[in-house]
């Protein structure tokens, strides 16, 4: 395999949003209907949060997401072949795990609980009965991630953040892969050692061999 590993031996943990959950639209359709973007606003969500930024929204910012990972989850979808990757891992006896870094409720806005919209967007989508619910983890600060990361003894972490991958205490032993489908300026500078995909058939390839 390109990466070495025995697939007996593989322990894949994934990071959630912007990884499995693919938001390409969502967050203009539902800063728009909220009013807190105008209808020209840009299609990505990093283009929507670096224009709030610089115009000093950043409470807005904070604000979308709350409402994206909330009630707007309802909207977004999984990137093509992440389903089909969970089914393959769950059929050949993979040990695989979803470890996320998100709050419970929202910094400002309606007060939501945004792990049970995850969850409810896992049973939607069908990614619940692939994967059990102890097998997805909701952890709501950075470090609390990285522990689990550390305590699950993965082989392989695939995340969508460079900065994150990049962390100092991201476990020595796993091998970080980038999941970058838009080719964020940021992979640029990736430590050495991280790997990056563009997909979700690259990444099945690369770990589990061609179907």
């Amino acid at each position: 395999m390109p990466f070495g590993a025995e697939r007996r031996s593989l322990r894949i943990g994934v990071d959630f949003d912007n990884t499995v959950v693919c938001y390409d639209g969502v967050f203009r359709t539902v800063g728009v209907s909220s009013g807190i973007l105008r209808a020209d606003a840009p299609a990505t969500k990093g283009a929507i949060r670096d224009s709030l930024r610089e115009a000093g929204r950043e409470d807005d910012w904070t604000r979308l997401q709350g409402e994206v990972y909330g009630p707007g989850m309802a909207r977004a979808t999984a990137f093509s072949g992440a389903l089909e990757f969970f089914e393959r891992c769950r059929r050949e006896g993979v040990d695989v795990a979803i470890v996320s870094h998100r709050t419970r409720h929202p910094y400002l806005g309606e007060r939501r609980d945004l792990h049970e919209a995850a969850r409810d967007w896992c049973g939607q989508v069908g990614l619940a009965a692939l994967l059990p619910a102890d097998r997805i983890f909701f952890e709501e600060t950075k470090q609390a991630k990285l522990t689990r990361i550390a305590a699950l003894g993965f082989t392989h972490f695939v995340d969508d953040l460079p900065e994150f991958l990049a962390e100092p205490d991201f476990p020595d032993d796993t091998q970080r892969i980038l999941f970058d489908p838009h080719e964020s300026p940021a992979a640029r500078s990736l430590p050495p050692g991280v790997w990056s995909v563009r997909s979700w058939a690259q990444l099945e390839a690369a770990l589990l061999g061609e179907r």
